[in-house]
């Protein structure tokens, strides 16, 4: 178990960080910061340190070198049941940091921006959150890191009972690599399908997680459901949940099979799908009659389908679904 005495925050989404960092406080915490979370933790009225304070040099080259100093890292990476690391720190007057809030540059955001040009695209490519993260992580015994504002619920309820758990530390330390390993391997595939030639010698796969599935192929196996971060367009991966258990990996493949259908029609469409077999596709005049004669093609074996619509679904038209057992229904709109 650790106890907070200094933290230092370096945050691109900014959600809950004013709130977390003013407890924190409350609960004796010293904070640094950086940049815009520097000013917006002093305008909302928290006491905080510039990092520059702290290392006796300037944010320079546009703010490229900020935390990369030995008395940030020194203060991150000192084993605190080593006698001669704390010795080692003390004589260079660095104090230890036994927190770091960290979440990285928006790579992502900046490459699916419009018209966004490639030099935006490298200069959204941490350097200083990776290491921060990395080099807290890796001392994960007596630095806590938080990558993610989810996190910050858990990490003050425990301070508020006397410090931070091993096994949280432990959680904590897994997903600080996860988020580094995702971010890197954004930023290589995107790069690579730039200048890359051929197949990489390691194929570094982002994904992001869109939701747990109530089981995969079998009833038998857990599963989840993931999607590329740079995915555009019209995709199952997208689509919002309205409500209803939670999907199965044969419910995902349905639909995403019955949207690549329905999306290669103009007029009113409708497609049922079971286990990856179209039952019955039909075009009419409205939604309504299109998904009559879908569904009529074959409805015995449409027992327990799934439905794309590529109009929205209508009062006349869900009042005939809720006839019929059907596993999911997708469409751009619901009245």
């Amino acid at each position: 178990m650790i106890k907070i005495k200094r933290a230092i925050i370096s945050v691109s989404d900014k959600s809950g960080i004013l709130d977390f960092s003013k407890e924190l406080t409350e609960l004796g915490a010293e904070i640094i910061s950086t940049g815009g979370t520097y000013k917006l933790l002093r305008d909302g009225g928290v006491p905080v340190m510039e990092v520059s304070e702290i290392t006796g040099f300037p944010e320079m080259l546009d703010g490229r070198i900020k935390t990369l100093h030995p008395k940030i890292h020194g203060g991150i990476l000192a084993k605190r049941d080593v006698p001669e690391h704390m010795a080692a720190i003390k004589s260079k007057e660095i104090t230890p940091i036994d927190m770091v809030v960290v979440n990285l540059y928006p790579f992502k955001e900046t490459v699916l921006r419009d018209n966004t040009k490639f030099e935006d695209i490298v200069e959204n490519i941490d350097i200083g959150g990776p290491s921060m993260i990395r080099a807290a992580a890796k001392n994960y015994r007596s630095v806590a890191t938080v990558t993610n504002p989810d996190q910050y619920g858990t990490v003050l309820e425990e301070l508020r009972k006397g410090g931070i758990s091993n096994d949280t530390l432990e959680k904590l330390m897994a997903e600080a690599f996860i988020a580094t390993a995702e971010y890197d391997s954004m930023v290589a595939s995107y790069l690579f399908g730039i200048f890359g030639d051929g197949f990489p010698r390691s194929f570094p796969i982002p994904s992001e997680k869109v939701g747990d599935l109530r089981y995969g192929e079998n009833p038998n196996q857990q599963a989840a459901f993931y999607k590329t971060p740079f995915t555009k367009g019209t995709t199952v991966a997208k689509s919002e949940q309205l409500h209803g258990k939670e999907l199965s990996y044969n419910n995902i493949l349905d639909l995403d099979k019955a949207l690549d259908i329905a999306m290669d029609f103009e007029r009113p469409t409708a497609v049922v799908m079971k286990h990856t077999n179209p039952c019955g596709l039909a075009s009419a005049d409205n939604i309504f009659d299109a998904f009559k004669t879908a569904y009529n093609v074959d409805p015995l074996s449409a027992f327990g389908c799934v439905i794309c619509l590529n109009r929205s679904c209508d009062m006349k038209t869900a009042e005939m679904i809720s006839g019929y057992f059907v596993e999911a229904v997708i469409c751009p709109d619901y009245e």
